[in-house]
């Protein structure tokens, strides 16, 4: 897989995920088996970029390449500037989000929005490929909704002015996550493009990988609930796209330490006050489902300090090593070991 200049390891990328994909989140995902993690959404306002938000998404200090980051807005020449600007801070890829389905998104006509209006799509491309001398790239949905699905137009626009690489989601706007996504129009796309596709949506397990890549044959598939909690996905995928078998799964000693090295990534990256906080969503996203996991979460979210979080987190999986040598999950009350997890 190739985009631009830049050689991915494989097939397995990393979907952007406000408020997931930062830094530490995209480093462990591609020690993991990820050939490329796209950064959380960067604001094309100008005004923002001096804010501890945004300078923090434009850290990639000690980043694995490629370095790809996403930017969103609905303004051509700010779009333009917001693309050199995280080109001077190591972007390596810059990615245009039109297929964020959020409201306060959409509301100021970025994100998914944009697909309604082609003609600003087309400038908003045009102006951003020129702009910067690294690759550019677009994620977008099927369309608005299930009556406006244009995504078979926008990709010859994208095409026509530059884009190096396509992603698209297998839902509209309209849908957000509701349902099941379709691969029938990213297949459509793929055969009429000439640049790489990327398949996007529902991607949980290494069949259903294997099933979407054959199916719409895509040239990448992007990974990104499913990674929340389980950043090892990739490294099983990437082994059964080779073999056609699977990894035993990982050991808890293994995760444990993973886990480990996570939260202190997240406390160094943000803080001790505000790591502790986002550090609560990832515990919890790892340790769901879990044996035991359920009263151990809850006094997760009442620890106040990153000592604290370590400590509970090192008896919890101490005590689950006891039990069991690999991951071992609940389904309907039984303890199971771990093939997949609940992510999208």
């Amino acid at each position: 897989m190739q985009i631009g200049s830049q050689v991915l390891k494989n097939k397995l990328i990393v979907a952007p995920m406000a408020g997931v994909t930062d830094r530490p989140f995209r480093q462990l995902c591609k020690l993991m088996g990820a050939g490329m993690a796209v950064s959380e959404m960067v604001s094309s306002n100008s005004l923002l970029w001096g804010s501890k938000k945004t300078q923090r998404r434009a850290n990639h200090d000690g980043e694995v390449s490629p370095i790809s980051v996403q930017i969103a807005g609905a303004d051509p020449d700010m779009l333009a500037a917001a693309a050199r600007y995280n080109m001077e801070q190591g972007a390596q890829i810059i990615d245009i989000n039109m297929g964020c389905p959020a409201k306060k998104i959409c509301n100021v006509m970025a994100g998914s929005a944009l697909l309604q209006n082609e003609i600003l799509v087309g400038k908003i491309l045009a102006t951003v490929v020129k702009a910067v001398d690294i690759p550019v790239t677009l994620k977008i949905r099927t369309g608005w909704d299930k009556q406006h699905k244009n995504a078979l137009s926008i990709a010859h626009i994208a095409e026509n002015s530059g884009v190096q690489a396509l992603a698209i989601h297998g839902r509209t706007r309209a849908c957000a996550y509701m349902g099941e996504a379709e691969y029938e129009t990213i297949a459509a796309v793929k055969s009429a493009s000439k640049i790489p596709i990327i398949a996007n949506g529902d991607i949980t397990t290494p069949e259903k990988a294997q099933h979407i890549l054959a199916f719409t044959q895509a040239d990448a598939i992007m990974i990104g609930r499913a990674a929340q909690g389980r950043p090892w996905i990739f490294r099983e995928i990437d082994h059964y796209l080779a073999t056609g078998q699977h990894l035993p799964p990982p050991e808890v000693t293994e995760i444990h330490q993973v886990l480990i090295n996570h939260l202190h990534d997240i406390y160094e990256f943000y803080g001790e006050y505000s790591g502790v906080r986002i550090a609560r969503k990832h515990i919890s996203w790892y340790t769901k489902g879990l044996v035991g996991s359920a009263s151990f979460r809850h006094a997760m979210n009442q620890l106040q300090t990153s000592e604290q979080q370590i400590i509970e987190t090192n008896n919890f999986f101490s005590r689950l090593a006891e039990e069991n040598q690999r991951l071992s999950y609940i389904n309907n009350g039984e303890a199971l070991v771990h093939e997949c997890d609940e992510g999208k």
